[in-house]
C-alpha cells in the first residue's frame, strides 16, 4: 500500500466524469488499499479515485465503522434532508453548508465485481453523494449553500 497524492482545486482531472471499471483485477485492489490507506493519513471521511488523479469510477469511504470500498456506484434511492458543514480534502481548509438527503441507497460493486447495494443515513448518506459527486466532475463548492468564514472555521477548530 502506499499514500498517493491528493489532486487539489484547480486541477481539470476534478472536473471530468469518470469511466467505469470493466476489469476487478490487483490493479483495481491496489487502487482501492492506496485510497483507504491516503483517506485516513489526511483524517478524511471519503476519497473518490479522480481525487488521486485516477478517472475511474471508484470510492472508499470510512464515517468510523471501517472502509466502505464502492466501484462503479450509484444512487438507486435518497429521502429527506439534512443541512450540514461540509469539506473536501481537495479544498483544504475550506468549509460550507450543504444540504444532501439525510438517507441514501447505493448499488455498486465490491473489488470482486460482486453487485451490492448498502444504505446510509447522515453522515454516511452525506459522504455516498460528496464521493458520487467526484465521479460526475462535481465537487462540494458546486453544491454549497454558503462557505464558511474563516471566524467561522476557527472557532469550529476550536471546538
Amino acid at each position: 500500500m502506499a499514500i498517493r497524492n491528493v489532486v487539489k482545486e484547480g486541477d481539470s482531472v476534478l472536473t471530468k466524469k469518470c469511466r467505469p471499471v470493466e476489469k476487478f483485477d490487483k490493479k483495481l485492489a491496489e487502487l482501492l488499499d492506496d485510497m483507504a490507506e491516503t483517506m485516513h493519513k489526511y483524517n478524511g471521511v471519503g476519497l473518490a479515485a479522480p481525487q488521486v488523479g485516477m478517472l475511474r469510477r471508484v470510492v472508499v469511504i470510512d464515517v468510523g465503522e471501517g472502509v466502505i470500498e464502492l466501484v462503479n456506484p450509484r444512487i438507486i434511492a435518497f429521502s429527506g434532508e439534512q443541512e450540514s458543514i461540509e469539506g473536501c480534502l481537495s479544498c483544504p481548509g475550506e468549509w460550507g453548508i450543504t444540504k444532501r438527503p439525510d438517507y441514501v441507497k447505493v448499488r455498486a460493486q465490491d473489488r470482486n465485481g460482486e453487485e451490492f447495494e448498502i444504505e446510509g443515513r447522515e453522515l454516511l448518506a452525506k459522504a455516498f453523494c460528496h464521493e458520487i459527486d467526484h465521479l460526475n466532475g462535481i465537487i462540494f463548492k458546486q453544491k454549497v449553500e454558503r462557505m464558511l468564514t474563516p471566524k467561522e472555521i476557527e472557532a469550529m477548530n476550536q471546538e
